[in-house]
């Protein structure tokens, strides 16, 4: 029965139409997470906070969903997953829902951290698609999906900096908790049912992934490399809008927004960076986008007070995170069949976490030493990258 599950699932997730759907859905549920990235100033307007207070719901949504990613991906390796798909999007519906309705900060905090605890669709998407792809293919196969999920991650932000400026920024979840509900309906169509490889408890599954980070060096190196990446984005993404508000640029959310344009030319390359690490090895192309990224704050800390300049470091960042982070997933969806999703969990969850500490950081540094400071931490966040891949296992590759 369950061998017969299985082999249904290969066969209607190699139909490209369902690799294009899971696409879709990765970068709808992804975009989620960044909706409020534009929209931090109008919120702090809105609910009468500082814009380090308000920053404390774009932490606090990536803070859910490293949470998030925690505990329910190993639910992956034991459940149905097209129910627990189906099950996160609905919660997912409702806390969009309860940020649109938020009468004040504290319920907005609440909805914040919910969207992202239930936001792990992608993350689930990933792993099951990478079961099927064969070893040659792994980078490209998950490269196709990811630039789905990247181009949702950055579109995002173009479509709530224009509701941002012309309409009341809460419509944007509005509308977003609509796309969920379609998306519940397709994915509930199309996606086969896939069991889960193992038939160990869950406690025992989230006892296990202490274990497997001690069991492989490469998860441990990936899950820092990985880590830090995000938090040079996240803290770049969080505080454009402060920068671009500011008395050098005065420039609204729809700019901000706009910004989102510019980096899918990075997330358009993930698919080619996927089809590279496949070629060359992922461990190759990891260090080459660490260098991306501090060419990209170095530009961005020289020359981010002009608009080219902007808008090369913008293009270099999202390229670099990107692409590293494809390379890195290729990696680690290599290390082990039956426990995918748990090693999938802890990179993700090391990952999120640097993106809300690079939320808070960016922030911070940008109240206390403006753009200058905001590039400071990208660069040093690259060098502890650096470190680690540079330092890591001659045999993690």
């Amino acid at each position: 029965m369950e061998s017969g599950n299985k082999n249904n699932a290969k066969k209607a997730t190699l139909n490209k139409r369902l690799i294009l759907l899971m696409s879709v859905a990765s970068g709808l549920t992804a975009a989620n997470l960044y909706y409020i990235q534009p929209l931090l100033a109008e919120i702090a307007q809105y609910y009468h906070v500082t814009q380090g207070y308000s920053g404390l719901l774009a932490t606090l949504t990536q803070v859910g969903d490293a949470l998030g990613l925690l505990l329910i991906l190993p639910l992956a390796d034991i459940l149905e997953r097209r129910k627990l798909i189906l099950t996160m999007l609905l919660g997912t519906a409702a806390f969009l829902l309860l940020l649109f309705f938020s009468p004040n900060i504290i319920i907005a905090l609440i909805a914040s951290f919910g969207i992202g605890f239930c936001s792990v669709i992608p993350q689930l998407l990933i792993p099951f698609a990478a079961q099927l792809a064969s070893p040659s293919e792994r980078g490209r196969v998950i490269g196709s999906i990811m630039s789905g999920l990247l181009i949702g991650n950055l579109l995002s932000r173009v479509g709530s900096g224009f509701i941002g400026k012309y309409m009341l920024w809460k419509n944007i979840y509005f509308i977003a908790s609509f796309f969920m509900l379609l998306l519940w309906v397709a994915l509930r169509l199309a996606l086969p049912k896939s069991y889960g490889n193992t038939k160990i408890k869950y406690s025992e599954s989230l006892k296990s992934m202490a274990v497997l980070i001690k069991q492989f060096p490469l998860l441990r190196e990936s899950s820092i490399i990985g880590a830090m990446a995000f938090l040079a984005f996240s803290a770049f993404w969080t505080t454009l809008t402060f920068f671009l508000q500011d008395s050098h640029y005065h420039m609204g959310t729809d700019v901000a927004g706009l910004f989102g344009l510019v980096g899918v030319v990075g997330a358009l390359f993930s698919r080619s960076a996927g089809k590279l690490a496949d070629k060359k090895g992922a461990r190759f192309t990891v260090g080459i986008n660490i260098v991306v990224i501090i060419a990209a704050y170095l530009i961005l800390g020289i020359l981010g007070f002009q608009l080219w300049g902007l808008i090369v470091g913008v293009i270099l960042l999202d390229l670099g995170v990107q692409s590293c982070n494809v390379s890195n997933q290729t990696r680690i969806h290599q290390l082990s069949e039956e426990a995918r999703n748990r090693i999938t969990a802890i990179y993700m969850v090391s990952y999120f976490l640097g993106g809300s500490l690079g939320s808070w950081l960016g922030t911070f540094s940008f109240q206390h030493f403006g753009w200058i400071g905001v590039c400071v931490v990208g660069i040093f966040s690259q060098l502890i990258a650096g470190h680690m891949h540079i330092n890591g296992s001659r045999n993690n590759r």
